[in-house]
């Protein structure tokens, strides 16, 4: 089935219909292939992964790369209840599937992998080019990679492209080899891991025959029409390892060989923070190196890496660095982002917020795949918003993340809100947003604020008391009341040279020297921002350091931000006073001493505001739910999950 985009004004280049080979796709987006963890445990298709692909292949996307999928049964599997393409019997499964993203308006594709040294599951057999550890790994009691024979290479080989042949029986439009991010091919690409002295070792004409050996058997056993894709790192940020000149070297021959697509991107698990750019780092991060590849090839190039808005899209399009752009966490967050953008609704659109949370934190390393801002990502079929016959009447309080998700959905479902919020709408996501490397955060909170208010819920810029709720007439009320500062039992709290961490964000002026006390998220943002402008800052904390929760890459993103500043971190150490000119702290001997400042800058934690709630608790009539901060100081998924429950489980419990 051929269908097309209708032109767009707004993004006329993202909407503008291009070819992969003989492939005609309906426009330049690409959902970007991002592991779930839906599958079985060997590997088949289930229900939760159909339902998932098609409300990407729904959501308007010209092409949908299904995520990696393993091609041996030997060593290839990466990560639990990972996608498999290894044996015929995942076959059926692969059917459906690609059936159900065609059905749906996309063209379909399915990523191939091995991988190699980058083995997740850590258990043998683990195989590489050469016996280099991934150190995090082993560091964890896994096993160490095997050598490859030259006979397992040539197997490998064979693999891909029985693989390929699979994707092409099951009805898929094409595949992609997956060339990049520390797997197989990478670990041959790279000189750094592959110390082979045989046929795929040495000179980069070896280190890349695997790859070109894997072209060619996927194009004997294709065809040459099938379109086929290679996704390379333009560089993988390492030292002694891939670099871009060499990549376009690889391009080249790659189109030669009949490859119809690059696809771009950067870095590996060793440099995360390019691979996945989490908020401290830039936006379209990889985007230069797609412009770079462009230049050296007359197929198309695809984009992707931190590409997070339609208007950033548009303009890599138009100024012609890439003729596609792949879209991996966006599309998680707002599957329908391509319609949205097409129907000139951009504001519509739920943002990407870059927090690796969902997806990774809490998402594919522990679990399966999930998103802090969309609460339905993995429970697409279940998590449905459904408009009731009769709505009944819901106060929220608090205009934080957690009560307008609250009163958006509540509003979707048909209760008439209405929202008490005692100074502007986003709630500490204010605070949040203001320094430069956190502004991902002002789109949610300017999403989430347009939301509440095209969904017609009562805005009441006003403080609230419990008698107001009580007499008021509701039916139920969600408390997303947040936390207050907590200030430490010490002396002199009260001296003129200390300063709330949210104070700082709010503008206070300070002076050259700071000290911060408190190495959490809001005394690790601060020290950066503060350092950023210039001061010089000290950090101490009572932990044994500042990274205590981050995830792996928002903690190279962030210190390699704080190297670059005039910043000392001093852990292990308790705040004993504040004093004139600075702090009194002990450490773990107990030994006390001084730290000079100009200012000190509090940043201790916080403290739920539970009181509405304990005195709204029990009303009779009344229902009452406590959500985000005022239950205990989180994360944005929190928030955003507890209010998006509360709207529509629970909270209808009795009402309808």
């Amino acid at each position: 089935m051929l269908c097309n985009d209708p032109p767009n004004e707004k993004f006329p280049k993202l909407f503008e219909p291009g070819y992969i080979g003989k492939l005609r796709i309906k426009n330049r987006i690409i959902k970007a292939p991002t592991l779930t963890c839906f599958a079985s445990r060997d590997g088949c298709v289930t229900q939760r992964m159909i339902n998932h692909y098609a409300q990407l292949a729904q959501g308007g996307s010209g092409l949908i790369i299904v995520e990696y999928t393993y091609v041996d049964d030997i060593a290839s599997k990466s990560a639990q209840c990972q996608l498999g393409v290894s044996s015929d019997e995942h076959r059926p499964g692969l059917q459906w599937l690609a059936s159900t993203i065609k059905a749906n308006g996309s063209s379909a594709c399915l990523q191939i992998a091995h991988a190699g040294r980058e083995k997740f599951l850590g258990t043998p057999p683990i195989k590489a080019p050469s016996r280099i550890p991934w150190e995090e790994i082993y560091e964890v009691k896994a096993f160490p990679p095997e050598e490859l024979t030259f006979e397992e290479t040539r197997q490998i080989v064979e693999a891909f492209g029985e693989a390929a042949l699979r994707a092409k029986q099951a009805g898929f439009d094409m595949v992609e080899v997956h060339g990049a991010h520390g797997y197989l091919i990478t670990n041959f690409l790279s000189p750094r891991f592959n110390r082979r002295t045989d046929w795929y070792g040495g000179d980069l004409k070896n280190r890349m025959r695997i790859l070109l050996e894997i072209v060619n058997s996927i194009r004997e056993k294709t065809g040459p029409n099938f379109p086929l894709s290679v996704r390379l790192s333009g560089t993988d940020y390492e030292e002694n390892s891939i670099t871009i000149e060499e990549t376009k070297n690889v391009a080249q021959v790659l189109q030669k060989l009949g490859v119809n697509i690059i696809h771009v991107s950067g870095g590996d698990h060793h440099t995360y923070d390019k691979q996945v750019a989490p908020v401290y780092g830039p936006l379209g991060n990889n985007v230069w190196c797609a412009e770079e590849i462009s230049k050296v090839v007359t197929i198309p190039v695809i984009a992707s890496g931190s590409i997070t808005t339609p208007e950033l899209a548009e303009k890599i399009l138009a100024e012609g660095k890439a003729d596609f752009i792949s879209f991996g966490r966006p599309l998680l967050a707002d599957p329908c982002f391509p319609l949205k953008a097409r129907e000139n609704r951009p504001e519509d659109i739920r943002p990407c917020i870059r927090c690796l949370d969902g997806c990774v934190t809490r998402g594919v390393m522990v679990g399966s795949v999930s998103c802090s801002v969309n609460s339905t990502l993995g429970r697409e079929g279940e998590s449905k918003i459904v408009r009731l016959n009769k709505g009944k009447r819901v106060a929220i309080v608090g205009g934080g993340p957690a009560g307008m998700e609250a009163a958006r959905v509540a509003a979707l479902r048909g209760h008439k809100v209405t929202l008490f919020e005692k100074r502007q709408l986003g709630g500490m996501l204010i605070e949040a947003s203001v320094p430069e490397f956190k502004a991902d955060l002002r789109k949610l909170i300017d999403y989430l604020s347009v939301q509440v208010k095209k969904g017609g819920v009562e805005i009441v810029f006003r403080d609230v008391a419990a008698q107001v709720i009580k007499e008021g007439e509701f039916d139920a009320c969600i408390v997303a009341t947040g936390a207050t500062p907590r200030i430490p039992d010490v002396p002199g709290t009260d001296k003129p040279l200390v300063v709330g961490g949210l104070e700082v964000l709010q503008g206070a002026k300070m002076g050259k020297n700071i000290v911060v006390v408190g190495g959490g998220r809001i005394g690790r943002d601060v020290a950066l921002f503060l350092a950023e402008q210039g001061k010089r800052v000290v950090i101490t904390t009572r932990r044994k350091d500042i990274a205590q929760g981050m995830n792996r890459g928002e903690q190279l993103a962030y210190f390699q931000r704080l190297s670059k500043r005039d910043v000392e971190i001093r852990a292990g150490l308790h705040l004993e006073e504040i004093t004139d000119n600075g702090i009194v702290v002990r450490d773990t001997r107990g030994e006390k001493s001084d730290i000079k400042g100009d200012n000190v800058v509090l940043a201790t934690g916080l403290v739920p505001n539970r009181g509405l709630y304990d005195e709204l608790a029990g009303t009779p009539g009344l229902q009452v739910y406590a959500v985000g901060d005022c239950v205990e100081p989180r994360s944005i998924f929190d928030a955003i999950h507890e209010g998006f429950y509360a709207a529509i489980g629970t909270f209808d419990d009795g009402l309808d």
